[in-house]
């Protein structure tokens, strides 16, 4: 039983790969099940075993995502030492590290999801689980005395996170991308972020910079 369930998992794991590389080079709406499975090797019938439709196989892709980002978090909180180096780890993986392959599918879902309400809802999940995650991450680093924010942990995480999706579209759509050149700056204004460089901004502040 346990290693039926173990090739259950390596065909769905197989398949979801298969998906991202037919979504990243056609495109979700172009992308037929026949060619996914064409690119998987295997028959139709046997992908439709595993995943019903591409809707069913954007749901394992989202599911997979959120559980590396978990990984990715969990792997973070157990770093020891500053903040910012582990913080700084976690950027190279996604945006130097991943190919860009990564980014140009997370941009054919969020494409979707402006049409697709349950793609809206898998986005919004999943990004409202990075926001909890990092406000989390950034609420253990205050109180260890790590970091010294002036706002709150949860603007903080939100802001962050807002850069981060710029980052991912700049890097599907712009050939020539270079994360030496962009990082740097980011993690610079990161950093002032969560050491309290940037004040808090209060309504009356804001008021007085948009006059």
């Amino acid at each position: 039983m346990l290693q039926a369930s173990q090739n259950g998992a390596d065909k769905r794991a197989l398949i979801l790969d298969a998906a991202e590389t037919c979504f990243v080079r056609s495109g979700f709406h172009r992308t037929t099940m026949q060619d996914v499975a064409a690119e998987a090797g295997m028959s139709a019938g046997n992908l439709y075993r595993y995943f019903p439709s591409k809707d069913a196989i954007v749901v394992g892709l989202s599911e997979r995502d959120r559980r590396d980002v978990a990984d990715s978090f969990a792997a973070m909180q157990a770093a020891e030492g500053d903040f910012m180096t582990a913080f700084g780890e976690l950027g190279r993986r996604h945006f130097e590290d991943e190919p860009r392959e990564k980014a140009v599918l997370c941009l054919e879902i969020w494409a979707e999801a402006t049409r697709n309400p349950d793609f809206a809802k898998l986005s919004a999940e999943s990004a409202g689980d990075i926001v909890d995650r990092l406000a989390s991450l950034l609420d253990a680093a205050t109180a260890a005395g790590n970091i010294a924010p002036a706002m709150d942990t949860r603007t903080i995480a939100t802001l962050i996170c807002t850069l981060a999706d710029g980052l991912f579209v700049r890097r599907a759509i712009l050939p020539g991308w270079d994360p030496a050149r962009e990082m740097p700056p980011i993690m610079h204004l990161i950093g002032s972020l969560v050491c309290g460089r940037v004040p808090a901004m209060g309504a009356a502040n804001c008021a007085k910079v948009t006059a």
